[in-house]
């Protein structure tokens, strides 16, 4: 079987109960702007998941590409990936536990024919917030597992939600990974990082609103919002034991280990990943940069670079290998669309590639400067804080720099060097499971403003500047909006007025903004714009201000566009070859 065979029988299957297929989002949030990356199916479904209408119905189905961070240390590992595909389903106030239960059991079981007798599961074990998730647990029951198969956790394991917004108890779904191997002990289960479980799926029950005062609500609808990991359910299905073994990764790793004169499997299996991880990225408009995506984009690549010199390919062969992942990608068919981004994801890596491997130049300089600051006091061992630097500062992983400090004589502090990198790793996860929270969740009627005035921006650029701009991403906070756009050239003062005469000249006349709910072709026929090319579905809302802008879009947005107040430009910049930025805010008279 092929990984896209499988994600068409999870379609199909869901089409069969009655649900519709919606598209595969963009990994830069079209209507989320306030969040890094598409992180799981849901965060395009936010206002349906609140109770507005969706265009497609209350039963939906899809493949979405997601990419987290929040796990990238574990990387390499059996079933761990910065990006993969979450195969979703979800009832928005149509069915609840029992049928959400029921059915993902038939799909694995009866459907996949995976053993029942390896699936353990979790459900909530109640607190103050809400109370123990029996009726799950009843579920689980009644399909004839056995209490030994059914383990209850917290909210650290069973409970998700955002910052605020929907959310609410989950029953996740493991497979035994071992299971002629007993338990590594007495509480071992599929909390427990053993490597015995894997988790494989996941139900949650939306049923609560979180404030921001931490106190929860019941939803005027309980939702349903099921994700399955289809790598790791495919790697199941043929029988392997890690997601790297499969049609998804083989090929790839197969040209590393060519490549390698020291062949490594943890640093391999990143370096496939990270570069199919930076590939989805630049399809979808992000460029490397010191800031938001981009930055993450960036890091992920200089990775690369660092531990494709520990296998001993050289920055010239690396071509090969993103060649490799993105004829992969054709070849599953999971990702055919990066043979049309070739050249320009090819640009961007390589581009990126020789930078870093300047700055590791400059890294090198810097090291021998410490070298001989510590000589020149007799002293013998480089601080945790000095390596740390080149670790954070010039990129250098904490083997390079030992292995420069044992040529020169020196020591390396090692252990101040693990304290202070796990330092910085509490304050990074604390700062990306910040920029994970929010979204369309927290819409108040200051980031709906933003939104709506994104449009008016959008379509006044197009004015202004041609019909090249096109939105490659934007963030929305309650202070600013900020939006990206292609353009060869920094942008003129006389541009940047225009453009903020275009959209207060379109604030001021107080126009309606309304909306349809029209098929794809009729929005085309209409003209309306569809960013990133995605789609809702069959059905899609259209934004319409007057003669002005049409847009294809989730929402949300203000009724008129007196609403908005007066729009300023802050600021505009460059963020990469051929991108700008403009930072804005709307100032309420």
């Amino acid at each position: 079987m092929k990984a896209y065979d499988f994600k068409k029988m999870w379609i199909d299957y869901f089409v069969s109960k009655g649900h519709k297929e919606i598209e595969n989002a963009p990994l830069i949030p079209e209507n989320d702007p306030s969040v890094l990356f598409t992180t799981a199916g849901m965060h395009p479904l936010v206002p349906y998941l609140l109770g507005n209408p969706h265009p497609a119905g209350r039963k939906l189905t899809n493949s979405q590409t997601c990419l987290r961070t929040n796990d990238i240390d574990s990387v390499g590992d059996a079933s761990h990936l910065t990006c993969f595909e979450m195969l979703g389903r979800w009832s928005l106030g149509e069915y609840f536990k029992e049928e959400a239960i029921k059915t993902s059991y038939d799909f694995l079981v009866n459907y996949l024919k995976l053993d029942p007798k390896r699936i353990s599961v979790t459900c909530f074990a109640g607190d103050q917030d809400s109370p123990r998730d029996e009726e799950s647990a009843s579920s689980w029951r009644g399909l004839g597992f056995n209490d030994d198969q059914i383990y209850f956790y917290g909210k650290e394991d069973n409970w998700w939600g955002l910052a605020t917004g929907p959310c609410g108890p989950d029953s996740e779904i493991f497979y035994d990974m071992k299971p002629n191997e007993p338990k590594c002990g007495p509480n071992c289960g599929p909390a427990c990082n053993c490597g015995k479980y894997m988790e494989i799926g996941n139900n949650v029950f939306m049923q609560y609103y979180k404030h921001e005062d931490g106190s929860y609500t019941p939803l005027k609808q309980r939702n349903v919002d099921t994700g399955f990991g289809l790598e790791r359910i495919y790697c199941l299905l043929e029988n392997y034991n890690n997601v790297y073994d499969t049609e998804l990764f083989l090929p790839v790793l197969k040209v590393i280990k060519e490549l390698s004169t020291n062949y490594i499997e943890s640093s391999a299996r990143m370096i496939a990943d990270h570069t199919r991880s930076a590939c989805l990225l630049i399809k979808d408009g992000v460029i490397p940069s010191n800031v938001g995506q981009g930055y993450v984009l960036r890091r992920m690549i200089r990775k690369c670079v660092r531990h494709l010199r520990k296998l001993g390919i050289a920055k010239e062969q690396y071509e090969s290998i993103i060649k490799a992942t993105i004829e992969n990608g054709v070849a599953t068919k999971l990702y055919p669309v990066l043979k049309e981004k070739e050249e320009i994801i090819l640009t961007e890596i390589l581009k990126e590639t020789k930078k870093f491997m300047n700055t590791l130049g400059d890294g090198e300089k810097k090291f021998n400067q410490m070298a001989r600051n510590l000589r020149n006091n007799n002293l013998t061992v480089l601080s945790g804080e000095d390596s740390f630097k080149l670790y954070d500062t010039y990129g250098f992983p904490i083997e390079m720099t030992q292995e420069l400090a044992k040529e020169n004589g020196l020591d390396v502090d090692i252990e101040a060097f693990h304290k202070r990198f796990e330092e910085h790793q509490a304050v990074s996860k604390k700062g990306s499971d910040q920029a994970f929270k929010g979204g369309l969740a927290e819409t108040n009627e200051i980031t709906t403003a933003y939104h709506t005035a994104t449009h008016l921006l959008h379509k006044a650029l197009k004015v202004v500047l041609g019909e090249h701009v096109h939105q490659a991403g934007s963030n929305i906070t309650v202070e600013r909006m900020r939006f990206d756009f292609p353009n060869p050239v920094k942008m003129t003062s006389e541009q940047l007025i225009e453009v903020e005469r275009i959209v207060n000249e379109q604030i001021k006349k107080a126009i309606p903004v309304e909306k349809y709910e029209v098929t794809n072709e009729e929005a085309d026929k209409m003209g309306a714009i569809g960013l990133f090319d995605s789609k809702y579905g069959n059905v899609v809302n259209v934004y319409k201000i007057g003669d002005f802008s049409i847009e294809k879009c989730g929402g949300p947005h203000v009724t008129n566009t007196q609403e908005l107040g007066e729009f300023k430009i802050q600021k505009e910049e460059g963020i990469g070859a051929g991108m700008r930025r403009i930072k804005a805010i709307l100032i309420k008279k």
